[in-house]
């Protein structure tokens, strides 16, 4: 069975309240909250979902974001401390799972939404030795497994995984449904219901695809290029008053978001 390995996704998440939660957006390598796509998304989701948006990265933006925790970050911001949505782009999903694993005492998260991108299915020895965020963001090595990494994601109210059915970026583009190869081999692409992660429910996503908190959406366009009809129909309804979370991407008219 396939391992899933490197894990890109966006995502929101909150809790129920009287009004809607605040969301932040996480941006991929080489983007930074200053510039006009990514400004201008944040301000369209707010419009439309009538909540508070941040974009939040470290240093520079470009690759400080990458490299640094955003933990502190979250945990000052005071909005949203009774919960809150978290919107990734590309790599800035990878972090945005790490806040919700990791994060020690910070706001709870309720919404989770994926695009994937994984390692190829070979070396796995090296990967596992070599590698030192992945294999812990996946929770896979079996004799450091740590339960509360998967509680943490299990606790999510629903996991909508959107999947870009022109995707010429993430290959195989299954990998945005946690879908992958076999181990040692480029064919088939396993369903996510097949892997290892998925199967010994490594963060808990069996866990939450059992409970019916799992979507899993598909539609058209290449990576990170998604219609506002799609954006309105998939994504905002997450940020009203709801405990969810979303992937967003790019729209068809050709706003630049990363």
């Amino acid at each position: 069975m396939g391992n899933p390995r490197m894990l890109v996704f966006f995502f929101i998440a909150f809790i129920t309240v009287a009004q809607s939660l605040p969301f932040v957006v996480l941006h991929g390598i080489g983007d930074k909250c200053k510039h006009q796509g990514i400004y201008h998304f944040i301000e369209l989701l707010s419009d439309w979902s009538e909540s508070q948006g941040y974009c939040i990265e470290i240093g520079n933006g470009s690759w400080d974001s990458w490299t640094m925790p955003l933990t502190k970050q979250i945990k000052k911001i005071s909005d949203l401390r009774q919960g809150y949505n978290i919107v990734g782009f590309s790599q800035g999903n990878l972090i945005a799972r790490g806040i919700i694993e990791f994060c020690d005492r910070g706001p709870p998260v309720k919404r989770l939404n994926f695009d994937n991108e994984l390692d190829p299915p070979y070396d796995m020895a090296d990967y596992l030795s070599g590698c030192k965020f992945l294999p812990k963001l996946n929770n896979e090595i079996a004799s450091e497994r740590n339960s509360t990494y998967k509680d943490r994601f299990s606790s999510l109210q629903n996991l909508v995984l959107i999947m870009f059915e022109n995707d010429t970026i993430i290959i195989p583009k299954e990998t945005a449904w946690f879908g992958y190869y076999p181990d040692g081999a480029f064919h088939p692409v396993l369903a996510p219901q097949q892997t290892k992660l998925y199967t010994e429910d490594w963060i808990g996503l069996r866990t939450l695809d059992e409970a019916g908190k799992v979507k899993f959406i598909s539609v058209s366009g290449d990576h990170l290029r998604i219609s506002e009809s799609d954006i309105k129909t998939y994504i905002v309804p997450y940020l009203k008053d709801h405990i969810s979370m979303v992937t967003t991407y790019n729209t068809k008219n050709r706003r630049t978001l990363i």
